[in-house]
């Protein structure tokens, strides 16, 4: 049987599940928990999805051939019901991994960040962090507990989109964010000791981009995890600065 008789070569679902305990089971060897496996498998093939309709959503869509305006209107009807139901299958893909939009725990309370949702967010920082900066003889050894108390001012739902919110974030703030670590941040006269401290860390970013959308929020969970306030204080004076 030729290719051209069996049709296009795409995995069917065997393959892909295969594909997929492959994966769990090469990151179980190296020490990563099935559910934080299970979850970032998820996020992929949400993502996967998404940005396939995006793509979709975004083009000229036109009908192929000319067979008059009732066949055209007729194909075009049909493929925008086709790209909704693909983005109908990229919300429930994703709602699996994360919950409903909005879902949050007993009393309105967000769920505490899990270790795979930190090191998403460790993951999604360094480069950003890097692109303003070079890496500091000091970085502050409360990553974690900065990352956590940054990730509390979230739902779950937004922190799966957490790593496209600080690129946005850091692209729209560019000149501000280099003039910023030009003055205070490594590589600057100010003491990598004090109230600087969290400039010579990429956390910073993060806390940035939440003094900047949430500020009441995130000095709630500062202070519940007993963070040091004048690290705040201080990205916030920073932050503040005249140009």
């Amino acid at each position: 049987m030729s290719t051209a008789d069996e049709g296009r070569q795409w995995p069917d679902e065997a393959s892909v599940d295969n594909a997929r305990t492959t994966l769990l089971q090469l990151l179980a060897r190296a020490g990563v928990p099935s559910g934080d496996a299970r979850e970032l498998i998820g996020l992929v093939e949400a993502g996967a999805l998404a940005l396939a309709y995006e793509e979709l959503s975004g083009s000229g869509r036109e009908a192929p051939g000319d067979k008059g305006e009732e066949y055209a209107t007729g194909w075009l009807d049909g493929a925008g019901d086709a790209l909704e139901e693909l983005g109908a299958v990229a919300e429930r893909t994703l709602q699996r991994v994360v919950g409903p939009d909005g879902q949050q725990g007993p009393a309105g309370e967000r769920p505490r960040a899990g270790r795979m949702e930190v090191e998403r967010a460790r993951v999604a920082l360094t480069p950003l962090y890097l692109s303003f900066t070079a890496v500091s003889e000091l970085d502050p050894e409360v990553t974690e507990e900065v990352l956590a108390a940054v990730l509390a001012t979230m739902t779950v739902r937004q922190r799966a989109g957490y790593a496209g919110r600080l690129t946005r974030f850091a692209a729209a703030h560019r000149p501000r964010l280099e003039r910023m670590f030009a003055a205070f941040g490594p590589g600057s006269a100010i003491t990598v000791h004090g109230r600087y401290s969290l400039l010579h860390s990429a956390t910073s970013l993060a806390v940035l981009e939440r003094l900047a959308t949430v500020p009441g929020e995130l000095r709630e969970e500062w202070d519940a995890a007993e963070l040091p306030p004048a690290w705040l204080d201080g990205l916030t004076t920073a932050w503040n600065a005249p140009a």
